[in-house]
């Protein structure tokens, strides 16, 4: 069964987009896994927007346990907003004209939020860890993630740390 997320917005917001075709912007998805390898798709994503003018969002799912009611998770949203401000700031700083904007969503499935929260003419870009030469048969969740999104059709770039 799936729940709808309660999505909460943070920092400075990304224009609508503009559907001309001559205006079109390049709208880049960053998923939040952790905050070393969410800190190299950032940079990633950052450079590869420099002077394009491209929306970065940085989505983040934060699971809600069944016990409680979808919109009062056990850690609170300010925790998440507080660890991620810096992380967006630092990219903000050095940053050319891309604007980066946070988006939390509260959901019981994190990978079919993500999986319907992507807007379908984006890129996705997700920090993973680097393969292991020998097979463990441990697959990492953001490995199954860029599969699922790639199998929907979307555009996926996986950042190794």
């Amino acid at each position: 069964m799936y729940y709808e997320p309660v999505r909460l917005k943070h920092g400075s917001q990304p224009a609508p987009p503009d559907v001309s075709e001559n205006s079109r912007k390049l709208d880049l998805q960053v998923i939040f896994t952790d905050l070393p390898k969410t800190a190299a798709a950032l940079a990633k994503a950052r450079s590869m927007a420099r002077g394009l003018g491209a929306r970065i969002t940085l989505m983040v799912a934060r699971v809600v346990p069944y016990p409680l009611p979808l919109a009062e998770p056990d850690v609170p949203v300010e925790f998440t907003e507080h660890l991620l401000e810096p992380l967006a700031r630092e990219q903000d700083n050095a940053r050319d004209d891309a604007d980066i904007a946070i988006e939390i969503y509260l959901c019981r499935d994190r990978s079919e939020t993500i999986r319907r929260a992507v807007p379908p003419d984006s890129l996705v870009i997700v920090g993973a860890p680097k393969r292991r030469w020998w097979p463990s048969g441990w697959f990492p969740w953001e490995r199954s993630l860029a599969r699922m999104l790639r199998r929907d059709g979307r555009r996926v770039l996986v950042v190794t740390v």
